[in-house]
């Protein structure tokens, strides 16, 4: 073309005719032989010559970039310095040029020291133009960490608390960094450091720390500071003083003498001191009766009547703890440690009406002294927070909480320890009602085993379910009706639980068992006057039946309670859920025999909206009551969901947390009687007027509403992605729409367990490693929740045990059926590794457990054991990964053995002992 092109040139020029006018071509390179169009670069035509580029060339290009970037750096270095010269109190401002450093001193190649030194030089003189910011002093100290020795560094701790007593988030992050300091730390070290917080920050609450006046939310902080303590002892073993400090606060708090509720906390605690050391039974042991009662009847002269010897109540011993004398030592010795973590988690105590003394106990450590939970006692007053109390008291001792969410509001992260709620997916036969009760990731007592255990029980051991018998008894009579329908609600799930455990454990003799136990308690608990009445008892009683698999009995009481609510419409939240869940059910069962009719499950949800008497279904549905019954869910949607308008009204939190059993009806309704869209529709009108509000809401009045709407908010996410995938797996549907459900709801939900499952089970079907990779990897980068991290890594493993199986599985000259999972390992290790390297991924016990069992059965067991001293570096209380190393590296027994004893964590079986027991 170029040839032909100048050819043509030439002609007209030669001809005489006038000039063509062209616009000048701009050449990017020499023309040559080798380029005769000029569109190659100087290093092409070069190499098509068989030359290289002078390395000259190559060290200036690097050069003038260098200059370049430096420009650029020097530019914003400058600008910063400029802004915190006119404005040096603006502590994010300072922040930022403290984080800004790193990317400036990594590109100037400097070492790791110069960069820390450099970013505490702009630290101090930040902390010289704001003394009283306790952010910068923070990150000061963030610093110091690893250029102070741990001596100096504990020394400054302790100085900035003394001079920030106030300030609950510095004491959160100073316990935290005394738990993880592992050349300093100890149980009763810790231990010491909580009740000194707590009694301090009591102090400042009272008024008797007049220097300090108390910040805004310190009651709240003190009972998550609380319930922090006592994890920390069940992590460490510690479970007979973290139930003793419930006991205690319950006490403190419940039974408080009115002649000492105006002292201030610390001379109400040396009161409380004799009534403790007294051998009196406290809450949860047979006959207490409070330290109210006590210090009345102590005024009178003492107790008149000494409470009865009972012969039962002798404690059973176990002759035959070791099951099989051949197995090895360090099994027999992980064996023994855990049947007693599950039996011998409750306080001993001497029993004085059989001549019992404090000498007769054989594991002294049973025993609990005043002086290891006397200074963590607090003031709880507010009603909302008691109950907070009792019900976290009840979930440490394995009851579901609230939408199975842990009370606590804080240390999410170090909480999590359970490996259950990544493992129990949905159920492919309950696929809309699989998440009625959720794993909340923490383990309760008499179950902090190691992590591969399948042992898991139903419930708690004999003793500890009749210690549980007695807290639900007590504690209801000491709060208003609401709350004792709350706390009876959450004894029902428990029983539901356990049959669930049973069910998917297969035992059918167990489940038969159980099931019979629960039903007379649950029977008992609904002959009382106060819970005749109540639909969400009557809920829990009849899919109690339901998954017991007494379907008819379970309609029955279904109808029955129907028969007693429904008259109260639409406006009634517990008898939406319990139509919503009969409504689930019926549509279940359905899919489950093969039949496709499901006009039962549209009837009662039309009766439902309808508000008149019921009666049960007949097989008909009148046409012209669909229609009223939809008009009916629209306007009732209409008025539960708030404007954008009126995102700041008062009323709008107490409205969005009732109403997710609402949607779910009405998103039900739409998809049996319209279809897929309709329901569809409703879910995503549902949740943007959520979002919505929540975005332009600043209610923020110090209650606990906020953690409900975020409650229902999961809910209604979990109700809409089950239903699109309920669709997606009986008819045709577009996978892109459920994905897009997902990861909207993900996006803004990522800690969400549930949410994950069912994202999990999405991809793993469609074999889209590659999207949820990038997924996962965006949702990590905005949240300080570990959970994404936790599924990932799920994901991956899942992924590489299939192509593991796939694999073993072949015959020796098959063809392999699927891609190798080359890379695979590499990509979960850097995915841990990515993990423990963040802030709230550091301390996560549950992350480090799965990292040394990953590293292990993947076949390096030396770079295994390097990841377990490294998170002893990080998790050091926590006695799960010490018994997980045990199992592990078995040769190496007396070793970890040693190191739980010097940093007293809980042993309940020393060596020494296996081998009496063995040579008996």
């Amino acid at each position: 073309s170029f040839v032909i092109f100048s050819a043509l040139f030439l002609r007209k020029k030669l001809s005489g005719s006038s000039p063509i006018q062209f616009k000048p071509v701009i050449f990017f390179a020499p023309v040559s032989w080798v380029n005769p169009l000029g569109i190659y670069d100087r290093g092409t035509s070069l190499w098509l010559e068989g030359k290289g580029q002078p390395e000259v060339k190559g060290d200036q290009q690097d050069v003038e970039a260098q200059r370049s970037s430096s420009t650029l750096l020097s530019a914003r270095v400058e600008e910063f310095n400029r802004k915190l010269r006119e404005n040096p109190t603006d502590t994010q401002l300072w922040l930022d040029f403290i984080h800004f450093q790193v990317g400036l001193l990594t590109g100037n190649k400097m070492s790791l020291r110069a960069v820390l030194e450099k970013k505490l030089s702009i630290v101090d003189r930040a902390v010289e133009s704001n003394p009283a910011n306790v952010d910068l002093k923070l990150e000061k100290l963030h610093l110091c960490k690893e250029l102070w020795e741990p001596a100096t560094l504990q020394k400054e701790w302790k100085k900035l608390v003394f001079i920030h007593p106030n300030s609950a988030p510095l004491w959160r992050k100073y316990l935290l960094f005394t738990q993880s300091l592992f050349s300093t730390f100890s149980v009763s070290k810790v231990n010491s450091v909580f009740g000194k917080c707590l009694s301090t920050l009591s102090a400042v609450q009272d008024g008797s720390m007049v220097s300090h006046p108390p910040l805004p939310g310190t009651q709240e902080d003190l009972l998550d500071i609380f319930l922090q303590q006592c994890h920390f002892l069940r992590q460490a073993g510690h479970t007979e003083k973290a139930v003793c400090l419930f006991q205690a606060l319950l006490d403190f708090t419940f039974f408080k003498p009115d002649s000492v509720k105006d002292l201030p906390t610390r001379q109400q605690v040396d009161f409380f001191e004799p009534f403790w050391d007294s051998g009196e039974p406290r809450v949860g042991e047979r006959g207490a009766r409070g330290w109210k009662a006590w210090m009345l009847q102590q005024e009178r002269g003492g107790w008149v009547i000494p409470s009865e010897p009972d012969d039962d109540d002798e404690e059973e011993q176990d002759d035959s703890e070791i099951k099989d004398k051949t197995w090895p030592k360090w099994k027999i010795w992980l064996d023994v440690e855990a049947s007693r973590e599950a039996n011998h988690w409750l306080p001993w105590r001497p029993d004085k009406t059989k001549g019992q003394s404090e000498e007769d106990c054989e594991d002294p450590d049973r025993q609990v002294l005043f002086d290891d939970i006397g200074p963590s006692m607090i003031r709880v007053d507010r009603p909302d927070l008691q109950l907070q109390l009792i019900l976290s008291f009840l979930q440490f001792l394995g009851l579901p909480g609230p939408s199975g969410k842990f009370s606590t509001t804080s240390s999410s992260n170090i909480l999590l320890d359970n490996l259950t709620f990544l493992e129990e997916g949905p159920d492919p036969e309950r696929p809309l009602t699989s998440y009625d009760l959720p794993m909340a990731g923490i383990c309760a007592v008499g179950h902090m085993t190691f992590l591969s255990d399948c042992r898991r029980q139903a419930g708690l051991c004999k003793a500890g379910e009749e210690f549980l018998q007695n807290v639900l008894q007590q504690t209801l009579q000491l709060i208003s009706a609401q709350d004792q329908a709350a706390i009876t609600l959450c004894w029902l799930q428990y029983e539901k639980l356990k049959v669930l455990r049973c069910l998917r454990s297969g035992n059918k003799r167990q489940l038969k068992s159980q099931g019979k136990r629960s039903k007379r308690l649950v029977k008992r608990l609904l002959k009382e006057p106060d819970n005749r009445s109540s639909l969400a008892l009557w809920r829990e009683y009849a899919h109690l039946e339901w998954l017991l698999g007494n379907l008819e009995e379970a309609r029955k009481v279904f109808d029955t309670a129907l028969g007693m609510g429904v008259t109260r419409g639409l406006n009634d939240p517990v008898l939406c859920n319990l139509c919503f869940l009969y409504a689930q059910l019926e549509v279940e069962q359905a899919l489950n025999s093969g039949t496709v009719p499901t006009s039962k499950a549209v009837y009662i949800l039309t009766k439902l909206a309808e508000g008149a008497a019921y009666t049960p279904f007949s097989g008909q549905i009148n046409p012209v009551t669909i229609l009223k019954a939809r008009k009916a869910y629209e306007q009732a949607l209409l008025s539960f969901l708030p404007e954008q308008s009126t995102g700041s009204n008062a009323r709008a939190p107490k409205k969005l947390h009732r109403m997710s059993s609402l949607v779910g009806c009405f998103g039900l309704f739409q998809y049996l009687t319209m279809g897929i869209d309709a329901a569809d529709a409703v879910y995503n009108q549902a949740i943007q007027k959520l979002i919505s509000w929540n975005l332009n809401s600043e209610v923020t009045d110090g209650s606990l509403r906020r953690p409900k709407v975020f409650a229902d908010w999961e809910s209604v996410a979990v109700q809409h992605v089950s239903l699109l995938r309920h669709h997606a797996n009986t008819s045709v549907f577009p996978l892109s729409r459920l994905r897009l459900a997902l990861t909207d709801a993900l996006s803004l939900l990522p800690s969400s367990a549930s949410l994950w499952q069912l994202y999990l089970q999405t991809e793993n079907r469609y074999h889209s490693a590659g999207r949820a990779r990038r997924f996962f990897h965006s949702v990590a980068k905005k949240t300080d929740s570990v959970v994404p991290y936790l599924f990932a890594i799920t994901a991956e493993q899942r992924l590489k045990q299939m192509l593991d199986s796939v694999q073993r599985s072949r015959l020796p000259r098959e063809a392999l059926p699927t891609l190798p999972n080359n890379g695979l390992s590499n990509r979960i290790r850097c995915l841990f590794e990515n993990a423990t390297a963040t802030e709230h991924g550091a301390h996560c016990p549950l992350l480090w457990r799965m990292y040394l069992n990953f590293m292990v059965c993947d076949g390096n067991a030396e770079r295994g054991s390097g990841i377990f001293y490294k998170a002893l570096q990080a998790v050091p209380w926590v006695k799960g990964l010490y018994m997980d190393a045990v199992q592990l590296f078995p040769e190496r027994v007396q070793e970890f053995l040693d190191l739980m004893t010097e940093k007293e964590l809980r042993l309940r079986v020393p060596m020494e002992e296996v081998d009496i027991l063995l040579e008996d």
